[in-house]
């Protein structure tokens, strides 16, 4: 970009020298500038109307300023561009009544089915299966969660390039064909294969790329969205524990996961119906899994702090029932920690979504994790009906910030047009802390014979994730506190 020196006289003989009249971003004070080399000046003979040393003077000007270049786009360093990018080329709704049935519909993809799986790992232990260990139950619920994010890697990439409704689409079908089948299910291999492997694949494959929407549609009130999108998961991990707990002992097993299954299948044509991309397609460099990624420290720091965080998150959603069953609580009562718990963590998750827009969503969750933690220690020595309750509402708060919120940050790293893509990453490297935590967990409590060290090894590694959330905003920010 070059600007070149306007010159006009006025009438009482003095010139004005400086950019041409307009609405100027800047001015270079010319007269500051180092003399031009003698080759610089073009040699000008003067003439009989004496303005040639005016002339000459114009020409010296002009000839600095255009050694003067402003640097364009291509000379900018990669951070300077990435907020170029983001700020300018994308426009964000943030509201409106098409944005908001996007949040709609993104609430209403799960709607917490994966979060009951406590229920039925106790109902697992105490009939279904229960020559199996607690620790084997648990790898069909760990495989299911861990499922729910680990697709996001090839969703995340289809949806970057403009692919979205049709993977949708089956998916959803997938959830219910095999929701049913599971009512069907004898032996543990069928348990495994339909709910574990069939449900997980299919709400992964809903589940990454509706979180990827949010993104295109809100940025000022994105993590408001979040929240809301959240919410449907914490009413259907309320409802859904219950519905089952009461639905089996009047209906059996088999007409219960069938009502399950057309409940789900209701509320996925509402997300197929009203789910839409904004903006165009792209084809981002690095495949599926773009390791040139984790050249970027933030990003690295961060991908560890979410795997670390879900080896221990799951701890206490999937055995605080069974504690509770051996401090002596009614079977009644123990199903509805569950559901006392998801419907805490609506709350965490609405207010994830209130304070990521004001002090930053990595701020409040790094909080709300260290709580967490705390509670994964107190949980084992909670021995009354009271105590347990208490655990469980903060707890439940706790968990919901984390898993609404923890998508937040990486918009923040990263451009937005590569959201699918790197968002995939992340969720498919939580999943490998889902798939493990929960069965390290079991083998602790079979080996024990308790929960206190089941406690102990929840609270530590979900510590050890705080840490490395606290280093990725270090990194970013370069000093303790400032929005993130």
């Amino acid at each position: 970009m070059l600007w070149t020196v306007f010159e006009e006289s006025s009438e009482d003989g003095n010139s004005y020298i400086g950019p041409p009249p307009g609405d100027l971003d800047s001015f270079y004070d010319l007269e500051s500038q180092p003399q031009s080399d003698s080759e610089d000046v073009v040699p000008v003979e003067s003439g009989p109307t004496g303005n040639s040393n005016a002339n000459t003077k114009k020409e010296i000007r002009e000839k600095r300023v255009e050694d003067m270049v402003v640097p364009v786009e291509d000379e900018l360093e990669d951070h300077q561009r990435k907020d170029i990018s983001a700020e300018q080329s994308v426009d964000f709704p943030d509201g409106g009544l098409r944005a908001w049935l996007v949040v709609l519909g993104v609430s209403r993809t799960l709607f917490g089915y994966v979060n009951a799986w406590g229920v039925f790992q106790t109902y697992y232990e105490e009939t279904m299966l229960e020559g199996y260990s607690p620790s084997a139950i648990a790898w069909i619920g760990s495989a299911q969660y861990a499922l729910v994010l680990f697709p996001a890697l090839v969703s995340g990439r289809l949806f970057d390039i403009g692919i979205f409704k049709l993977p949708f689409l089956g998916a959803s079908i997938l959830v219910v064909v095999c929701t049913l089948l599971v009512g069907q299910c004898k032996q543990y291999w069928q348990f495994f294969l339909c709910q574990g492997v069939g449900i997980g694949i299919g709400c992964g494959m809903v589940f990454g790329p509706a979180m990827g929407i949010i993104g295109q549609w809100f940025r000022k009130k994105r993590g408001l969205a979040m929240g809301f999108t959240a919410l449907g998961s914490s009413v259907g991990g309320t409802v859904f524990p219950i519905a089952v707990q009461r639905l089996i002992p009047r209906l059996g097993f088999s007409w219960t996961m069938r009502i399950v299954g057309f409940l789900l299948m209701f509320v996925l044509v509402i997300s197929n119906i009203t789910l839409a991309r904004r903006l165009p397609p792209r084809n981002v460099s690095g495949g599926l899994f773009n390791l040139a990624a984790f050249k970027d420290p933030p990003f690295s720091m961060y991908a560890i702090a979410v795997f670390t965080g879900f080896l221990g998150l799951y701890t206490i959603l999937t055995f605080i029932d069974l504690s509770a069953l051996a401090v002596g609580l009614s079977p009644d009562m123990a199903a509805y920690l569950v559901a006392i718990a998801n419907m805490s963590s609506g709350l965490g998750r609405i207010a994830t979504g209130i304070m990521a827009d004001r002090i930053g969503a990595l701020n409040f969750i790094i909080t709300t994790t260290l709580f967490a933690g705390a509670l994964s220690f107190a949980w084992p020595f909670a021995r009354t009906e009271a105590s347990l309750i208490v655990i469980t509402v903060l707890y439940g708060f706790m968990y919901g910030s984390f898993v609404s919120g923890l998508l937040l940050p990486v918009y923040e790293l990263e451009e937005i047009a590569d959201a699918g893509q790197h968002t995939g990453m992340i969720m498919s490297i939580g999943a490998i802390g889902a798939l493990c935590g929960i069965p390290i967990s079991g083998e602790i409590n079979k080996a024990t014979k308790g929960f206190e060290v089941v406690g102990y090894y929840a609270g530590s590694i979900i510590t050890v994730s705080v840490v490395f959330m606290l280093t990725t905003r270090q990194l970013v920010l370069k000093r303790l506190w400032g929005k993130f």
